[in-house]
């Protein structure tokens, strides 16, 4: 059996396809090959159209296919990750009202501080476990507030994912993770925030029908069947934001096991089968995607701004653009653990959720110019990284989240032996690299979706671990360097 898997970014859509029967990876593609356009009419707006997200479904979907010849009646199921916070609105006709209103815009952060103050911090927290902040019910009370014309023609809400599985199905439908992303999901009462809707004057009717994630909720149509050059009938059967669904494509959804990534920005995402609220609000947590109303698991996310994109502008303007990522791990590999007291705060893009919305800043600290050369400085800021990474797995610690193992893709900075093996000394945390993307995962949500595995664990069994990082007897160097740094930490905030 087959399944398809979908996941709807803001810079390109990816589409693959997985043999569940032999657990084979058969292609993954991605279109456009460049990344999508971002709409920005005023600063700080961010919208992009969704159909543009479908035609590139539907090219991704050509794509794979052209050059990978199956038989596609076997193919048993739908899934779909996507970007997360993003606002789609439709009408009656379920055409688009506005361009969708993504995750990176931030017009909406008065709303939501507004809607805050409804009621006391402590109570909205132990309902919806985080403040609207500009997540996807501040945008959609923003359009109430300043797009009266467009909210009068409102007939449902969708998130991204959501309006692709519309154009699929030709039914408006969402997740409880995904009403919980947008905090639109009441944890106390385990149903949609109805009293939130009524408090803003949003008519309920504009919730979509709900389900699980591993549920089908809709089959494709003959329409939508035509145009992606499939057979009609097959069931839409898991959906999830991306974060969570990049945590499930690493078998992370039970506690005891984080699931991290090393890009532009970094993410760390624990599972818990407790509330976790984080009243200063470093971290965000939602409804996992096995979440259901009789076993809850919640998903607490806390994002790193300033992670890989510090080390891209240390090969850009301090290194040798020409230079490798290979090519500048052989060089800080030359220096001793603690770049001979070298230290770099990464967080040079913007504030930090985890510093409570302040903006560090990037530094480098310590710099001795009869002592220290490059390769210092690019050791130092793998290991500043890392060390922004072990501050945070510390503050999911006091938030009473389980870190013995940290799961991550292979794809991203903890291919860095430095980079991984700094946060396994200094956090005593195996992590285990496996191979694994988004829309892989997706299709696996799907084979899950309609029974095809019993559990989620029956889809990992054979998930392949790349490589492996064990907790090593901790240099006291390292230790020293990682005090210092958090001491100049606590200067800037």
């Amino acid at each position: 059996m087959y399944f398809l898997g979908y996941d709807i970014g803001s810079s390109s859509i990816k589409c693959a396809l997985y043999n569940a029967n032999t657990n084979e990876i058969i292609a993954t593609v991605q279109s456009p090959e460049s990344e999508l356009p971002i709409l920005s009419p005023v600063e700080n707006y961010a919208e992009q159209d969704p159909e543009t997200w479908w035609q590139h479904v539907l090219l991704s979907t050509q794509q794979l296919f052209d050059t990978h010849t199956i038989d596609k009646a076997k193919i048993s199921g739908i899934g779909i990750a996507y970007q997360m916070h993003g606002l789609v609105i439709i009408d009656s006709n379920k055409k688009i009202i506005r361009p969708s209103i993504i995750w990176c815009d931030s017009r909406a952060i008065e709303t939501g501080d507004s809607i805050a103050k409804t009621s006391e911090e402590k109570e909205f927290l132990a309902s919806y476990y985080n403040m609207p902040g500009n997540f996807t019910f501040s945008k959609l009370v923003w359009v109430k507030k300043n797009e009266p014309e467009n909210f009068s023609r409102i007939w449902k809400f969708l998130l991204p994912g959501d309006f692709i599985a519309l154009k699929m199905t030709d039914r408006p439908t969402s997740t409880i993770t995904g009403l919980s992303e947008g905090i639109m999901w009441n944890f106390e009462k385990n149903e949609p925030a109805f009293e939130l809707f009524d408090q803003q004057d949003v008519p309920r009717s504009f919730i979509p029908d709900i389900g699980t994630s591993f549920e089908p909720l809709g089959k494709l149509t003959e329409s939508a069947a035509k145009k992606l050059g499939l057979p009609s009938g097959i069931p839409i059967s898991y959906r999830s934001g991306d974060q969570p669904n990049n945590a499930f494509s690493l078998n992370v959804s039970r506690p005891g096991i984080l699931a991290a990534t090393g890009g532009t920005s970094g993410v760390i995402y624990g599972v818990s089968d407790q509330p976790v609220i984080d009243h200063r609000q470093r971290t965000n947590s939602f409804a996992h995607v096995n979440y259901t109303k009789k076993t809850p698991k919640i998903g607490t996310l806390l994002c790193i701004n300033g992670t890989g994109i510090m080390y891209s502008w240390i090969r850009k303007n301090i290194s040798d653009s020409g230079k490798s990522y290979p090519q500048l791990e052989k060089e800080a590999a030359e220096i001793k653990q603690g770049s001979e007291g070298l230290i770099t705060l990464p967080f040079g893009n913007g504030a930090e959720r985890i510093f409570q919305n302040k903006t560090i800043g990037g530094h480098l600290i310590g710099i001795d110019l009869n002592r220290h050369g490059k390769k210092h400085i690019i050791r130092s800021a793998l290991e500043g990284i890392a060390f922004a990474f072990v501050y945070s797995i510390e503050i999911l610690q006091s938030l009473g989240i389980s870190t013995e193992t940290m799961r991550v893709g292979n794809d991203n900075l903890f291919q860095s032996k430095v980079f991984s093996q700094t946060i396994a000394d200094l956090a005593k945390v195996n992590i285990e690299m496996v191979k694994a993307t988004g829309a892989v995962g997706a299709a696996i949500g799907a084979a899950i979706g309609v029974s095809y595995f019993d559990t989620i664990d029956d889809a990992f069994d054979n998930q392949n671990i790349v490589f492996k990082f064990q907790p090593q007897d901790q240099n006291p160097e390292l230790l020293k360097s990682y005090n210092f740094w958090k001491e100049e930490l606590k200067k800037f905030l």
